[in-house]
C-alpha cells in the first residue's frame, strides 16, 4: 500500500463507508473519536473552528464561510463530505485539496490503529482533516457536520461558532421521525458558551433551539431574522439565498461587527476560491444540463420553482436515489409534463429501479428506466432538444457519475 490509490481504496474496502454502505457503517458514538483525537495528540485544539450542520445547504454554508475568510486574507482549512469525485476533496486548505502524500503517510503511519480500534471510515477522514490542519497551522478551519450533530465524529470539537442552517426530514432512520427530534439532534453540537447561528426555524424547530441555548448558556442568533446586504454569488441555486443569508450572519458574529467587503467579494468567488461543484452546475448548452446534489423533499422544492422559471421548451430528469429517502414525497413535487429517465447510481445503498418502479407508478410520470446512470443520462441527452433543459440528480453519486 504505496501509492494514493492504493490508500484510498483501501479506505474505501476496508473500513465501512456510511455514504456507500448506509446503516451498517453508521457508528452513533463519540467514545472512538475522542480516543482517536487524543492518540494523535488532540490537534484540533491547536486552531480556531467554525462547526456547520443542518439538513440542506450545510455545504454550500461552509464553503461560503471559507470563501470569505479565505478573501479576507486567512488561512483557511475546509472539510465537508462526501466527495464528489476524488477523496481529497474532503479537506482543503485554501480551496487547495490535500496532498496525496500526507494522505498516505496519515494511513500507513495509523493503520494498525484504525484496525485494532475498528475506527469508521468518516472518523479516520476527520482526524486526518484535525491532523493536516494542524499541521499547516491554518487560521480557521470550517468543519461540516456528517450526519445529525450531536454523536457526530466532529463533535469532539470546541468551536468559536457553531452554525445550523435548517431542519428537514432526512436520515430518519438516524436522527427521529419528528422535525423536533432531528432538531435535538443537530442542537447537539451546540456547546457551552459558544454562540450559533441558525439559519431557518420552523414552528416545531425553533423552540428546540431556544432550550437548548438556555441550557448551554449562550448566545443564539436567527439569520432568518436578519435582512443583509444585496450580495452578488457565483453559486446559481435559488436555495443558496438562504445560505448567504445564514454565512453573513455567521460571519457577523464571529468578527462582532459587518463583514468587510473583501468577505462579500469572497461569496462571489466560491466556485474559484473553494473547488465547490454539484450546486446547481451547468455543465453543458444546448440543452443545458443542470448537476445538483439536492437529495431530499425540501431540496427538491427549491429545484422544482427554480426549473419552472426557466425559459425551455421541455424537461428531463436524470434521477437516482439512495435509500432512506422519502421518495414518494419528492415524486409529489415533480412536474407531470417532464420526462424522466430513472436507474440507480453504483453503489450498495443505492434505492433499486425496481422500487423505483413500484412507486413512480402511483404518479403518473412520463418514465422509463435504464440499468446504469450513464445511459440514463446518454438517453436523455439524445432525446433532449437545445432549447430543452435536462436537470440530473436526487442523488450526490448521480451527480459524481455523470461529472
Amino acid at each position: 500500500m504505496h501509492t494514493y490509490d492504493e490508500v484510498t481504496q483501501w479506505l474505501y474496502t476496508q473500513i465501512p463507508v456510511y455514504q456507500q454502505q448506509g446503516a451498517t457503517a453508521y457508528k452513533p458514538d463519540l467514545t472512538k473519536m475522542t480516543a482517536f483525537v487524543d492518540y494523535l495528540g488532540n490537534p484540533h485544539t491547536s486552531f480556531p473552528m467554525l462547526h456547520v450542520a443542518g439538513t440542506n445547504g450545510k455545504g454550500s454554508t461552509s464553503h461560503l464561510m471559507a470563501s470569505a475568510l479565505q478573501e479576507m486574507g486567512y488561512k483557511v482549512g475546509l472539510y465537508t463530505s462526501p466527495h464528489l469525485l476524488d477523496f481529497s476533496e474532503r479537506i482543503r486548505l485554501n480551496g487547495q485539496l490535500i496532498e496525496q502524500d500526507f494522505v498516505i503517510d496519515f494511513v500507513q503511519q495509523h493503520k494498525d490503529y484504525f484496525l485494532a480500534e475498528e475506527l469508521s471510515f468518516f472518523e479516520i477522514t476527520v482526524g486526518m482533516a484535525f491532523a493536516y490542519f494542524a499541521s499547516q497551522k491554518v487560521d480557521y478551519a470550517v468543519i461540516e457536520v456528517g450526519l445529525g450533530g450531536r454523536l457526530d465524529a466532529t463533535n469532539v470539537i470546541t468551536p468559536l461558532l457553531a452554525v445550523i442552517t435548517n431542519i428537514g426530514l432526512d436520515h430518519t432512520e438516524f436522527l427521529g421521525t419528528t422535525l423536533a427530534e432531528i432538531a435535538a439532534e443537530k442542537a447537539g453540537i451546540i456547546k457551552e458558551n459558544i454562540p450559533v447561528v441558525i439559519g431557518e426555524t420552523l414552528a416545531e424547530t425553533r423552540p428546540v433551539f431556544v432550550a437548548q441555548a438556555e441550557e448551554k448558556n449562550t448566545l443564539l442568533y436567527f439569520a432568518e431574522d436578519v435582512e443583509p446586504p444585496s450580495i452578488p454569488t457565483d453559486l446559481r441555486g435559488v436555495y443558496q439565498i438562504n445560505n448567504i443569508r445564514t454565512a453573513y450572519v455567521a460571519l457577523t458574529v464571529l468578527m462582532g461587527e459587518k463583514p468587510p467587503k473583501a468577505a462579500l467579494v469572497g461569496f462571489n468567488k466560491v466556485v474559484q476560491n473553494t473547488g465547490l461543484r454539484g450546486r446547481w452546475e451547468i455543465i453543458s448548452h444546448q440543452p443545458t444540463v443542470i448537476a445538483d446534489v439536492s437529495h431530499n423533499a425540501e431540496g427538491f422544492d427549491y429545484v422544482i420553482s427554480q426549473l419552472n422559471a426557466m425559459d425551455k421548451t421541455n424537461l428531463h430528469f436524470v434521477l437516482g436515489f439512495v435509500e432512506g429517502k422519502n421518495i414518494p414525497t419528492i415524486f409529489s413535487s415533480l412536474p407531470k409534463e417532464g420526462f424522466y429517465y430513472f436507474s440507480a447510481p453504483a453503489i450498495s445503498r443505492a434505492l433499486s429501479v425496481e422500487k423505483i418502479k413500484q412507486i413512480v407508478a402511483d404518479y403518473g410520470l412520463n418514465a422509463t428506466f435504464y440499468p446504469s446512470i450513464k445511459l440514463a443520462y446518454s438517453t436523455a441527452k439524445k432525446n433532449a432538444q437545445i432549447q430543452d433543459v435536462l436537470y440530473v440528480g436526487g442523488s450526490t453519486f448521480v451527480v459524481a457519475e455523470i461529472l
